[in-house]
């Protein structure tokens, strides 16, 4: 059992399940006492009585400003603190193509993926900068880094996310506050609702599918000590996706361009 988050107070919003349970309970084997927000109350209630002492559950809607707020008043009253805010929650929306997509789900998608993690951050850092300081992730995706065709109100709520985390990350620096991005691809999650592995063979070089826990080591990283003097980071957990495609794309195309010669 490592000790990184000694004597921290931590928040993970949607940690009943997928990557906010992995990083709960990493961030428990760590040290810290850790608040688990969710609105699943029987899964969030059921680890966080699992994890015992250091873990408590308050069901959160982050999309309901004042709901966040009792979270942190009761992380506060809980524990003593907060100093580690993962704003992880988020929902997916429609695979539909945009020129028929009727953008019904588009205000529950930004009042969760957006506002959420924007209430979520205001709310923690308010604390922090009155108390020594902190670090704040905000979990956003590659879907908010690289354009592509589906899911447009999800892509766009993520790409919000990491620009407003770069942003609040120089605004709060003078306070001690660090706010990096963390963004996944292709993590076996209840969101990831497709076939990963051939998404994975076209598009990520690292042949190796992505585990909740592989996502919250990174979120352990921002959060520990060891990224000090890190702040405005975006940090892809994505087995290479967003640095390029792999091999396999330019076999392809080296075979298409062999067809065509022989033409």
């Amino acid at each position: 059992m490592g000790r990184e988050l000694a004597g921290r107070v931590a928040i993970v919003s949607g940690g009943a399940s997928g990557i906010g349970r992995a990083t709960a309970e990493l961030f428990v084997q760590e040290g810290a006492c850790v608040v688990i927000a969710d609105i699943d109350a029987d899964r969030g209630g059921s680890l966080a009585a699992t994890l015992g002492s250091a873990a408590a559950f308050k069901r959160t809607d982050v999309a309901e400003a004042a709901q966040v707020q009792d979270l942190v008043d009761f992380t506060v009253e809980r524990f003593g603190g907060v100093g580690v805010m993962f704003n992880n929650a988020g929902i997916g929306s429609s695979m539909t193509r945009f020129l028929h997509d009727d953008l019904s789900d588009f205000t529950q998608v930004m009042n969760v993926n957006l506002l959420g993690v924007m209430v979520g951050s205001q709310r923690a850092a308010r604390y922090m900068a009155d108390h020594g300081g902190g670090s704040i992730i905000n979990n956003a995706s590659i879907a908010g880094i690289n354009a592509g065709p589906g899911v447009t109100t999800y892509r766009a709520s993520k790409a919000a996310v990491i620009h407003f985390s770069k942003s609040i990350a120089i605004d709060l620096a003078q306070h001690g506050v660090r706010v990096n991005c963390i963004a996944p691809a292709h993590i076996a999650t209840a969101i990831s609702n497709y076939d990963m592995e051939p998404v994975m063979q076209m598009t990520q070089p690292l042949q190796r599918q992505g585990r909740p826990e592989d996502v919250a080591n990174a979120v352990l990283y921002l959060a520990s000590d060891r990224s000090a003097q890190v702040t405005g980071v975006v940090l892809p957990v994505d087995g290479g996706t967003t640095a390029g495609p792999p091999p396999s794309q330019l076999k392809a195309i080296l075979a298409a361009a062999a067809r065509s010669n022989d033409h």
